[in-house]
């Protein structure tokens, strides 16, 4: 157990980071990875650490399940899930699920997408799988950078950043997985947009002990864990931002508390909303009484396209500057 500023988290994972003599490409090819092309990259593999579980240790969910919305009665109003709209099908993927899997690969309104979850990061992005003539599925690598999931695709066994959708290392070194637009929302938001639409459940809900969360007090956390680059200057590591995600554009990063208080704000083509209700994954034990960290929406509001979603990202003000640190976060 990892006591954090008084804190303790319940989850048991040997948590260990990775030393220089560790970050070795051949020691990793005894480990699983004997397919993966380590010559190219566009990362300092110094910077890979271990999450302590191996390759699919965090099993991807592979095959997803899901009820009709109407059928579904454990799951609290006020619990977060990633809604996913594409052309006729809508579906929802609770958080107490994806807190334990990170990964699911699925195919919805007739495109393959992957709907990924990295808690150390709270990060929640949903992505196209295809890639020029390849359709790709993912699973965990067991590693992280800058505190964030690494994924791999089971086609070349490359690796991909999850918060960025980039592949940092092997065959596919640059590409990029194009976002698709999602919502992380209350389950009753979802229900009451999508009133026939389809909720995940777990394929073996003995598997693990869904509904609870293995990072208890991680929310209330001074710092995050085993994140060694430079904290952002002006607003505390852990505060929540909303990172709104555009194809050859600047992102717009937003501190959550500013928005909250805003209600609504309007930055170089983008119109964020905030509303109360809904709970944080990762604040207590049981996730329905996590505290209300509130549900955001991002549209467009360029003339041409106002009112379209955009794809954005409610992650920790940290992992915002570590991968753009160019880029000043309003509001903090």
């Amino acid at each position: 157990m990892f006591k954090m500023t008084g804190l303790f988290l319940t989850v048991m994972l040997p948590l260990v980071v990775t030393t220089a003599a560790d970050a070795d490409p051949k020691r990793w090819m005894n480990e699983g990875w004997a397919q993966t092309d380590f010559s190219k990259t566009s990362i300092s593999f110094n910077e890979i650490v271990s999450g302590g579980p191996p390759k699919d240790g965090i099993p991807a969910i592979d095959n997803p399940r899901f009820k009709p919305v109407s059928e579904i009665d454990n799951l609290a109003g006020i619990e977060p899930v990633i809604g996913l709209e594409i052309g006729n099908e809508a579906r929802a993927y609770p958080l107490r699920i994806l807190i334990w899997h990170e990964i699911v690969n699925d195919n919805v309104g007739g495109v393959p997408v992957v709907i990924t979850y990295c808690p150390l990061c709270n990060s929640a992005v949903v992505f196209d799988r295809r890639v020029g003539d390849k359709v790709l599925d993912f699973g965990t690598t067991g590693k992280l950078r800058k505190s964030d999931l690494v994924m791999y695709d089971r086609q070349t066994e490359s690796w991909w950043q999850q918060f960025t959708g980039e592949a940092i290392v092997g065959d596919l070194l640059g590409a990029d997985l194009n976002l698709v637009p999602a919502r992380l929302e209350a389950f009753k938001d979802f229900k009451t947009r999508h009133p026939s639409g389809q909720v995940l459940v777990p394929n073996n809900p003995q598997m693990r002990r869904y509904g609870t969360n293995p990072y208890v007090g991680y929310d209330r956390a001074s710092a995050p864990f085993l994140y060694q680059g430079e904290m952002p200057e002006g607003i505390e590591p852990m505060a929540r931002v909303v990172v709104v995600k555009r194809k050859a554009r600047k992102p717009v990063i937003v501190a959550l508390a500013h928005l909250s208080r805003s209600g609504t704000i309007t930055r170089d083509g983008v119109r964020l909303a905030w509303r109360a209700g809904q709970s944080s994954a990762l604040d207590t034990r049981e996730i329905s009484g996590g505290r209300d960290v509130g549900t955001v929406e991002a549209v467009s509001d360029a003339p041409a396209t106002r009112g379209t979603p955009l794809a954005y990202d409610v992650t920790f003000a940290f992992v915002a500057h570590a991968f753009h640190p160019e880029i000043p976060i309003v509001g903090k």
